[in-house]
């Protein structure tokens, strides 16, 4: 698949707003820092689609984007940063688990967790809920890049084993040089 179009289309902070027609969706969900917005801009190919910050926690709403004038890409809210106060935390919380189960067309949520580190118990605690309401879902391993290449697949391997997944459902991904890239494209190309 090539992307030739992405565009921002909106960003809806209430559950009243999340969007609800006909057009297939993928949800990109993970730890504050985790690299969403990097990855969704490397995907597309375009720098500034989605806002990128050193500052954690920035995604507070639902970002939606158009792909192709055909389907979507879900930016949700980072989860884990507490800098802010347990009433937003509990707000995005609500508006990410609305948006989850709610969304009729969500093909696959794309699970975002950092290459480098032990997936944190709110990972787990995802993709409980994932599996709860039978949501399909990959693992995304991130920031393949920081590691030695020799170390990626014992990455996915161990992200894998901590969160009881087969190895299957855990793809590198590098925002820095694409690895990972046609792999996460041929997957969503074939769902639709």
């Amino acid at each position: 698949m090539n992307i030739k179009s992405a565009k921002y289309i909106t960003s809806v902070v209430d559950s009243k707003n999340i969007l609800k027609d006909d057009v297939v969706e993928f949800a990109f969900v993970g730890r504050s820092n985790v690299g969403k917005s990097s990855l969704i801009n490397n995907l597309t190919g375009q720098k500034n689609l989605a806002k990128t910050s050193s500052t954690p926690g920035l995604t507070k709403m639902i970002n939606y984007f158009f792909i192709n004038d055909l389907f979507r890409i879900v930016d949700l809210p980072g989860y884990g940063y507490a800098k802010t106060g347990h009433k937003h935390i509990a707000n995005w919380a609500g508006l990410m688990e609305q948006y989850l189960v709610q969304s009729p067309n969500l093909k696959t949520v794309f699970v975002l967790i950092d290459c480098r580190h032990t997936p944190s118990d709110l990972d787990k605690m995802m993709l409980e809920f994932l599996n709860s309401y039978q949501i399909p879902y990959i693992v995304v391993a991130t920031k393949v890049d920081k590691i030695a290449k020799s170390k990626i697949s014992q990455a996915c391997n161990m992200i894998a084993k901590e969160l009881g997944v087969r190895k299957e459902l855990v793809l590198g991904y590098s925002s820095e040089n694409g690895y990972g890239r046609e792999r996460m494209l041929e997957y969503i190309d074939s769902l639709l």
